[in-house]
């Protein structure tokens, strides 16, 4: 049962031009701030142990900086982004350098300085600090597969824009990169294999090989972390074992196909929740209208959610992070701007606002 005490009722946005800040009262969602106004953020959220909300800003020129707020955003305090160090290279004799801040995810409540970040091109870095200072996890970006295995998909690099903490066990850790794979480590991050088995490739030669998939989002569900699920450049697909095996579960001659995001529910392992495009190479609405995928079966069978959403006219497109879940209330912003909350499971659907930048993440915090 969702009790009122674990829903939550903070929206936070990252926009193309700034954070965006909503609360909810009385079942109504209202504007409360805003913040680094005018500055893309790339990834926001709030860390469930502290409180605290961490903005990651892409500056573009001036590069990417990392910020966090102890007081809902009343003040900020700037902390050294994750940097490579000297002598990482993208490819023989090319220095590596930070590109941009994809992600963010807290260690263990039993780890209470632990956090993760995943970059282009491709490094995941580890704090032991609460973000003072990052170590790029060597292991995983000197894997044998990287400089000739992974590659870009739809930036120059490599990212790592999905990080899943196995609650139980805090050395437990899958990683989602595009483009390579899952990635798996059992010891900490000492050592790393890739967890691709079942998945496709459609646009390499050999569709089915080992690394080089391309995962745009991979979730695990809060209770069972061998249940997880991930929206694929080639499909959706579903894994029980851990990532062992993975599942094709797209829907065969319906919309459940090509996305970015996928959400899963917090307490039915067989439900989840994507937001579909056409395909890859037309990324719009299919037939210009929105509608929502949930399945209550494992992806067995999808059904069509589109009461209260724009069913014509609409190019919605809705990125890998901007959208979210807490208990029945589901929530998504696009890339036109518009932001559409559910507070029944995505039966119905309403607009809070049509007038936003481009929706880069959407995440609920307390």
């Amino acid at each position: 049962m969702h009790t009122m005490e674990n829903v939550k009722n903070t929206l936070l946005l990252g926009t193309r031009r700034g954070l965006v800040v909503y609360h909810r009262q009385h079942d109504r969602w209202q504007f409360e701030s805003e913040h680094h106004l005018g500055v893309p953020v790339s990834y926001a959220w709030a860390d469930p142990r502290s409180g605290k909300w961490w903005a990651c800003l892409d500056h573009g020129h001036w590069g990417s900086k990392l910020h966090f707020s102890a007081d809902r955003g009343h003040s900020w305090v700037e902390v050294n982004a994750p940097a490579y160090p000297e002598g990482a290279e993208i490819d023989d004799g090319k220095p590596a350098s930070l590109k941009y801040i994809w992600v963010m995810a807290p260690g263990l409540p039993s780890q209470p300085g632990r956090l993760y970040a995943g970059t282009e091109p491709g490094g995941l870095f580890q704090s032991d600090d609460d973000g003072l200072t990052w170590d790029l996890v060597v292991a995983l970006w000197d894997h044998p597969s990287r400089k000739k295995g992974w590659f870009g998909g739809g930036r120059q690099y490599a990212a790592i824009h999905s990080i899943l903490v196995n609650p139980a066990d805090g050395d437990h850790i899958h990683v989602g990169i595009s483009v390579a794979g899952t990635f798996e480590t059992r010891d900490g991050g000492q050592t790393w294999a890739p967890r691709n088995q079942g998945l496709r490739a459609d646009y390499l030669p050999d569709p089915d090989i080992e690394v080089g998939q391309d995962p745009h989002l991979v979730a695990a569900h809060p209770g069972q972390f061998d249940v997880m699920w991930q929206q694929n450049h080639c499909g959706i697909f579903r894994t029980t074992d851990g990532a062992a095996n993975w599942d094709d579960i797209t829907q065969k001659d319906g919309p459940a196909n090509f996305g970015f995001g996928i959400l899963v529910d917090e307490q039915n392992l067989e439900e989840a929740w994507v937001v579909p495009a056409i395909s890859d190479i037309m990324r719009v609405t299919i037939d210009r209208a929105l509608c929502v995928c949930h399945t209550t079966d494992g992806g067995k069978t999808w059904e069509q959610q589109r009461t209260g959403l724009p069913q014509q006219q609409c190019y919605d497109l809705v990125y890998r992070h901007a959208m979210d879940i807490t208990g029945d209330t589901l929530a998504f912003g696009s890339t036109t701007g518009n932001l559409y909350w559910s507070p029944d499971k995505g039966v119905t659907w309403e607009v809070l606002s049509n007038y936003l930048s481009d929706v880069y993440s959407l995440r609920f915090a307390h």
